[in-house]
């Protein structure tokens, strides 16, 4: 019984393995950063005619005074801050898309086939006008009449 203990002990050796996660031991070297170029995405500045459509509905909504001036200023970003902040949203980025809707300034669908269409892409049908339909067509699947 003894030998049958000892046995099993003597057979486990650890085996050592060549490592899997493919690191390595040696460096690479990265070619510099001056040679290549770096090329920013996304829009980098507000085109000025819609800077001024933007100025202009700030008027109007009384957030900005005086005339558009067609540059995105420190005035003009602290009225859309501020009129964001106050419909309850966030204003680290400006504009926010619910701001330029609610300003008037939405997209532009009149080049779309259904141009008629398209303001209601967006709005969910209350659930009063759906209730009675999906309960007629419930009752009516489930064979049972009233």
């Amino acid at each position: 019984m003894a030998a049958a203990i000892a046995v099993p002990s003597a057979m486990a050796t650890r085996v050592h393995r060549a490592p899997t996660s493919g690191h390595s031991k040696t460096t690479t070297k990265h070619p510099s950063t001056t040679t290549q170029s770096h090329k920013t995405h996304g829009q980098q500045a507000i085109d000025s005619q819609r800077v001024t459509a933007i100025q202009q509905a700030l008027i109007r909504e009384h957030y900005l005074s005086g005339e558009p001036s067609a540059k995105w200023d420190g005035d003009t970003q602290a009225a859309m801050t501020k009129f964001q902040a106050d419909q309850g949203w966030q204003t680290k980025i400006t504009p926010d898309s619910r701001a330029l809707i609610k300003l008037g300034l939405g997209p532009n669908h009149s080049g779309a086939i259904n141009p008629e269409a398209s303001s209601s892409f967006n709005l969910l049908s209350s659930p009063a006008a759906t209730a009675p339909t999906s309960t007629q067509g419930f009752v009516a699947a489930s064979g049972v009449s009233h």
